[in-house]
């Protein structure tokens, strides 16, 4: 009979790593480590207006943002916050961000604004 081989104990973060890989969520685990490093990646002054509130699974991260000022000053930052986000990081990347203003849910967001009819005009042109 054949003796069992020794091998030196793996690591508990490599091992940890290797079954995240092997069983597909090591990119989700990725995206959800920049919910907990947002400070640290976007800096005090964005940090203090804005905080992520969760990842989806396409990529998209929700930020609820104190103001639509701040919204809309961070929507014009879009690209540079992505690359703030993304630096150095290879699995994990956030590909957009959904910024929310208080009160607003993340489904209102995806599902964009709604058009109404304006009044008197639903026999002709309804937008």
């Amino acid at each position: 009979m054949s003796q069992p081989r020794k091998s030196a104990p793996t690591p508990i973060g490599e091992a940890l790593q290797a079954f995240l890989k092997s069983a597909g969520l090591a990119e989700r685990v990725g995206q959800a480590a920049v919910v907990a490093a947002w400070p640290a990646l976007v800096g005090e002054r964005i940090a203090g207006a804005a905080h992520p509130e969760s990842v989806a699974a396409d990529g998209t991260l929700f930020v609820r943002v104190r103001s639509s000022a701040w919204r809309q000053e961070l929507s014009l930052m879009t690209p540079e916050v992505l690359a703030l986000l993304n630096a150095g990081r290879g699995a994990g990347r956030i590909r957009r961000i959904r910024w929310l203003v208080a009160g607003e849910s993340a489904e209102s967001a995806a599902r964009g604004p709604r058009m109404r009819p304006r009044p008197g005009r639903e026999g002709g042109r309804t937008w």
